[in-house]
């Protein structure tokens, strides 16, 4: 991937697409294709066709993709499968079609079976059920990694996957209703912080454990795998550490500097056990993580702070 080269980044508004820019910028990529989705639906097969046929990129960063938490995914499943399909299925296949020189798709951890064993290997992949609370979603980005196999295996296209852990940073979603855990839990640490209120619910038990990683860490290894890694099978992109989410409702109280308690609500699912990649195969290659959990939530919190103006 020359300097030169044209790269879209599909997604750049989101918060891997926005890092993914940020990253290529620093690194001397000027020539990058972007385009809000007000401006080019992904959805839309014929203005996907068009603006491959326009812009004739040379690689692609598939990083556009409708995401959220266990309460999104719960209630709204056939959003998530039917934009996740469409996208990916439109850019994938314009992709091969225009000759893209490499595509990376990413997908993510929730493509795993709910019983794993753990950490999870990539040959876990379709070896038991998946997680019920985000099947929809999680049958979509599986398509994603087969299609990329396929056409690799069928017309010998160069397209790669990735399978991030659980991500946060800049530019996420912080909405109580549809964020994930890292992000709403910031949030709602924050709102009782400022309103003085003497307790912060949690959803579920507090037992499960997951992993997450810096969202400026994956835009690293995706550069990375885009340059380094060429092979059909999908590859994991974590820390390889986890932490209960009690432990996590602790790290962040702290770091929010809230001192009422913590409530956890049994009532609520606690989704998968336990979420840890193995991702010993990216290490191996020359990958490693950068940024602590620690340091990474403290930036993350001042980034929502300033957009909360709060």
């Amino acid at each position: 991937m020359k300097l030169n080269d044209k790269i879209y980044v599909a997604g750049h508004m989101g918060m891997v697409g926005a890092a993914l820019v940020r990253y290529l910028q620093a690194a001397g990529y000027q020539n990058l294709i972007l385009r809000p989705s007000s401006t080019l639906d992904l959805r839309n097969q014929a203005a996907v066709q068009h603006f491959f046929e326009q812009q004739q990129p040379d690689y692609v960063f598939l990083a556009a993709a409708k995401v959220g938490g266990i309460l999104a995914n719960s209630n709204y499943p056939a959003t998530f499968i039917y934009d996740n399909l469409a996208i990916q299925t439109n850019v994938i296949h314009a992709a091969y079609q225009h000759q893209v020189t490499k595509l990376l798709f990413l997908g993510s951890s929730c493509i795993y079976p709910r019983l794993s064993t753990q950490p999870i290997n990539e040959n876990a992949l379709l070896s038991a059920k998946l997680e019920p609370s985000n099947e929809a979603y999680a049958i979509a980005k599986i398509a994603g990694i087969k299609m990329c196999e396929s056409y690799r295996k069928q017309y010998g296209c160069n397209f790669i996957s990735a399978m991030p852990t659980n991500l946060y940073g800049p530019n996420d979603n912080y909405d109580l209703q549809n964020s994930h855990v890292l992000p709403a839990l910031l949030r709602k640490f924050h709102e009782a912080k400022i309103n003085q209120l003497p307790q912060v619910m949690v959803w579920g038990s507090g037992k499960p454990q997951r992993e997450f990683l810096y969202v400026d860490d994956l835009a690293d290894a995706a550069i990375f795998l885009m340059q380094n890694y060429e092979a059909a099978q999908w590859i994991n992109v974590g820390t390889g550490i986890d932490i209960s989410i009690g432990d996590l409702a602790l790290l962040i109280k702290k770091i929010v500097g809230y001192n009422g308690r913590i409530k956890f609500d049994t009532t609520k699912p606690d989704g998968m056990p336990r979420k840890l990649l193995d991702v010993s195969k990216l290490n191996k290659l020359g990958w490693k993580y950068g940024v602590s959990l620690e340091a990474g939530i403290k930036k993350t919190y001042q980034f929502m702070r300033n957009e909360l103006k709060k």
